[in-house]
């Protein structure tokens, strides 16, 4: 269990978090959201023991043995699987047991041992390392090569499988996606799904977040709010919540018949395939949500292309590849004014290949590219980052493109951006990922590009910035073509998919759950190496399930009472804040009845915070039961 309570953490004079709470019962899966710089690496630094809090108690159950990414990873001699191996303590502690024991002939010492290590699992570590490195895009080959032999986004992968390995109650996960492609992301959402100690993490990325977790913990303004569901849940209850505020009523209203406009439009275009109506539930999804993101600092478009010729680019018959190494055989490709494209297919297969030969940055072997003389690319990909010139401020680095321009109007620009005052002036080399990601982004659009090529555009985006980008290539007039392991950018920005894989660049005719099933690894083979037990008889079945209704009953109906006073008491929360808001109840005629109203608003709340903190320990409890129950079933 994970016990905050009335915490303060400090980054230098500036509190992150004031008298804040946050309570997680053992087993549950919490996603931590929020804006970036909002303090949610800083926590995981508390969890860690890694820094201190100026105020508060914090309490995690002293048994527990955390696991966490490690941010730095030493250029080693050892192979991958052994680095990854050493992530087990328990292990290699054992392991060196042993060898003594087994030097100095100490049978003894070598029975217990050898007892502890299969306690442990330990002898199926190599097969279990294998998988997982397997899993996160390893080949066999690569699992054997030096830890020194590779780039820093592998090494973070290493990482990553590192932490996965070691047996953790508690899991306290950053950004894990980053640097993983959309296969490894589906083995990562797979292996937590399965994970179950307890799970704290914090990801931008919807869908994996939607797959895992069953709450979320939000920080937002100093203070952390519990939901209970996943990431689309919160969405909506914030959204119902937003949308009673009258002051943003009007604001609420426009965003909803900007994303309403591009749902009805495709909505008459779209043809019954599976990619298509799926793109029709992602903007509904999106319009939905849109109230939930009001209070986004970010709010841009892309300026519209000056031309838009037809087609854009076009590769005929044609090879790809660096030199004597073909990647691509055949490659027949074109983009015109309104494609939208997503790529997927396995890590190395090509996609970046294919996207630098549309940018023009990579001439064909063979065969004809085509592209128009009018033709403007926007083209972001990671190296970029690393590439851009340090010295310079986004405001600069318009200024240089556009120089006639007004300094208010690229200020103004730039705010959607929420590069805001002195922030427009700050040297790239001084920016963090997301900020410098964000910087380049702006300077992208600003150029009004009719082709939009997209390498994992989101790594280091927060998600209110995600969803501002979702926005604007909905807008947008060009052409775009995107490689990403965000699920819900891929499906609510591109019409049609391409495969590539085996050499080949071909149309997927299914969307990306037919992907993701096709990627899948078979059940039988999970990574945490459990062997199926045989089923049990349906009537011994029926009588297990009718005793555990019988044994649990108590506590559902604990549970429920609470669901219903939470329910009532919300209301009543809901009552007082309405009547609070009545600018009325601020004049001097009213102050007895606006104090009256204060202390009723807060004793309700308090009656809310207790059922919802009995709920909470009721639910933790009947969800233990239940898996000892299905564990027991299998």
């Amino acid at each position: 269990m994970i016990q905050c309570q009335e915490i303060e953490l400090m980054r230098g004079p500036k509190a992150l978090l004031t008298d804040a709470n946050l309570h997680i019962p053992d087993g549950h899966k919490v996603g931590l959201v929020g804006s970036n710089g909002c303090g949610k690496s800083t926590l995981f630094a508390l969890l860690l023991g890694q820094l201190e809090h100026s105020k508060g108690d914090v309490k995690i159950t002293p048994s527990w043995r955390i696991g966490h990414v490690a941010q730095e990873t030493p250029a080693l001699p050892v192979s991958a699987i052994d680095y990854v191996i050493a992530g087990d303590t328990e292990y290699q502690n054992l392991a060196d047991q042993l060898a003594l024991a087994e030097q100095a002939h100490d049978g003894s010492a070598q029975a217990e041992l050898h007892g502890k290590m299969a306690a442990i699992d330990g002898y199926s570590i190599h097969a279990r390392a294998g998988a997982m490195l397997s899993g996160l895009g390893f080949s066999h080959e690569q699992q054997l090569k030096p830890v020194s032999d590779f780039s820093g986004g592998w090494r973070m992968r290493l990482n990553l499988a590192q932490a996965l390995i070691c047996r953790a109650d508690l899991l306290l996960l950053d950004e894990p996606t980053n640097h993983l492609d959309l296969e490894a992301v589906l083995w990562l959402e797979r292996w937590l799904q399965r994970f179950d100690g307890t799970l704290l993490m914090i990801s931008h990325d919807r869908t994996f977040l939607d797959n895992i977790i069953s709450h979320i913990a939000h920080i937002e303004r100093g203070t952390i709010v519990t939901y209970s569901g996943n990431y689309t849940s919160f969405e909506r209850q914030r959204a119902e919540r937003f949308a009673q505020q009258a002051a943003e009523f009007e604001k609420q209203q426009r965003q909803r018949a900007h994303l309403q406009s591009f749902i009805d439009r495709f909505r008459a275009k779209a043809t019954k395939a599976r990619q298509a109506q799926s793109r029709i539930k992602a903007l509904e999804r999106l319009e939905a949500s849109a109230p939930a993101h009001v209070g986004s600092p970010f709010s841009f478009a892309i300026p519209s292309p000056a031309h838009l010729p037809n087609p854009l680019v076009s590769i005929e018959q044609a090879d790809l590849g660096y030199g004597d190494s073909k990647i691509l055989n055949k490659v027949n490709v074109s983009l015109v004014p309104g494609s939208r494209v997503g790529l997927i297919g396995p890590n190395g297969a090509g996609k970046s290949t294919l996207i630098k030969a549309l940018a023009g940055s990579l001439a064909v072997l063979n065969g004809a590219q085509h592209s128009s003389e009018k033709l403007a690319v926007g083209y972001f990909a990671q190296h970029q980052l690393e590439q851009v010139d340090g010295d310079v401020s986004p405001l600069l680095a318009l200024q240089r493109l556009s120089p006639d321009q007004t300094e208010q109007v690229l200020r103004n620009y730039l705010g959607g951006f929420n590069f805001h005052g002195d922030d427009a002036l700050s040297e790239l080399a001084t920016m963090s990922g997301g900020e410098k990601a964000r910087a380049v982004l702006a300077m992208i659009c600003w150029q009004k590009p009719n082709l939009l090529l997209l390498d994992e555009p989101t790594n280091h985006l927060d998600l209110e910035m995600r969803h501002a980008l979702e926005l604007a290539l909905q807008a947008y007039e060009g052409a775009l073509l995107v490689v990403s392991h965000d699920r819900d950018l891929i499906t609510s920005t591109t019409d049609e998919l391409w495969l590539v894989a085996n050499g080949e660049v071909v149309p997927y005719q299914g969307d990306l759950t037919d992907y993701q099933k096709l990627v899948q690894l078979p059940e039988e083979q999970s990574i945490q190496g459990d062997k199926p037990t045989p089923a049990q008889s349906r009537k011994d079945q029926k009588r297990r399930d009718a005793e555990f209704r019988q044994q649990t009953r108590p506590l559902r109906q604990s549970i429920e009472r609470h669901e219903k006073a939470m329910d009532k008491l919300s209301g009543q929360v809901d009552e007082l804040e309405q009547r609070l808001a009545d600018p009325a109840i601020y004049e001097d005629s009213n102050k007895q009845e606006l104090a009256k109203l204060i202390q009723q608003r807060a004793d309700v709340q308090r009656k809310l915070d207790d059922h919802e903190e009995s709920w909470l320990a009721d639910t933790a409890e009947m969800e233990e039961l239940v898996a000892k129950h299905e564990q027991v079933a299998e």
